[in-house]
């Protein structure tokens, strides 16, 4: 700070802090350091604060057999009826919870746990598999068959389904193991991905998962952002053209989802894998098909360069990363 000193008196304090990337609001501070803060303990009471006998008057009232149940409004609505004043409402809920704590909940709250938000990345087919459970409707009114689908996140290919007249976990065990078998899962490669409903969380289905090396996951209670991909899914079924109001049986519906995901898995170009159907991204054979649309684009910017402004004409490109709620990094 001397430096600063001796420099302000040539050329000015500004241009001397300026000259020393040094704050003028540091240089003041340090040339007048403030007073010291005054001790709590010794602080002079508020001239409008009750006294002590005030205080200890006000809590005997509130504790009194005839106001201990109440709560300090009534009590104070009591009082001025009666011809009395202590103080405010406000001053009575202040000594009873600063001094004496006695202002809280008296019910019993049920503790909610909490529930950790999932976060899944996967780069490549057969890493996360989300599956969900949905209703389709019968013939009759109040009738229902249940449509259990597993979907790779990543490519969004159906690796399996079934339609039956129940939602059970054994089902849903068998569902799991022949389609583990069918996609060659190894122990430790994948993770399934579900919402809580009492199939997902059985314990036959847990141990299943165990046994496979397979990790589970689950979306926190009422959150349906936290399988989004099952939700799509499902959505395109229902939405599609063909898909009935009812069905007239259970192999009606099976041989609707037959043909169904059928399309979906082989001819349907999915907007969030670059316009591949899941087929081919599953399967690995994504990149020639890019190879092809992007030679098909070169030869039509070579013919019609003017309709493209200069800008050579790019294939949607494939899916790098896909997440299940992407983190999000300050």
């Amino acid at each position: 700070m001397s430096a600063v000193s001796s420099l302000s008196r040539d050329i000015g304090k500004k241009s001397a802090c300026e000259a020393l990337t040094l704050p003028r609001a540091t240089f003041y501070r340090h040339m007048s350091p403030a007073e010291p803060l005054q001790d709590e303990t010794h602080r002079p009471a508020p001239v409008l604060a009750l006294t002590k006998l005030e205080r200890k008057t006000v809590i005997e009232v509130l504790h009194s057999e005839r106001f201990q149940d109440k709560a300090p409004r009534q009590v104070f609505a009591s009082l001025l009826d009666e011809g009395q004043y202590h103080c405010s409402v406000r001053t009575m809920y202040r000594i009873l919870t600063d001094e004496h704590g006695n202002v809280k909940e008296r019910r019993k709250h049920v503790q909610r746990p909490h529930y950790t938000k999932p976060e899944l990345l996967a780069t490549a087919p057969n890493q996360v598999w989300s599956w969900d459970i949905t209703k389709l409707k019968g013939a009759v009114k109040w009738t229902y068959f249940y449509l259990y689908v597993m979907l790779d996140i990543f490519s969004r290919y159906v690796v399996g389904w079934m339609v039956a007249h129940r939602e059970q976990d054994s089902l849903a065990k068998r569902l799991i193991e022949e389609t583990c078998q069918k996609q060659g899962i190894q122990p430790g490669q994948l993770t399934v991905h579900a919402d809580r409903g009492s199939s997902m969380k059985s314990k036959r289905v847990a141990h299943l998962l165990s046994d496979l090396g397979i990790t589970k996951t689950h979306s926190r209670p009422h959150v349906s952002n936290d399988n989004p991909y099952s939700e799509a899914q499902f959505k395109t079924l229902k939405y599609c053209p063909q898909f009935p109001e009812r069905f007239g049986s259970i192999q009606d519906s099976r041989s609707f989802c037959q043909g169904f995901f059928s399309w979906y898995n082989k001819e349907h170009y999915h907007s969030g894998i670059g316009l591949m159907t899941p087929e081919v991204l599953h399967y690995g054979t994504a990149q020639e098909v890019l190879a092809r649309r992007t030679t098909v684009l070169a030869e039509a910017y070579e013919k019609h360069q003017n309709r493209f402004k200069g800008i050579v004409p790019r294939p949607p490109a494939l899916p790098q990363a896909v997440w299940i709620n992407k983190p999000i990094f300050d």
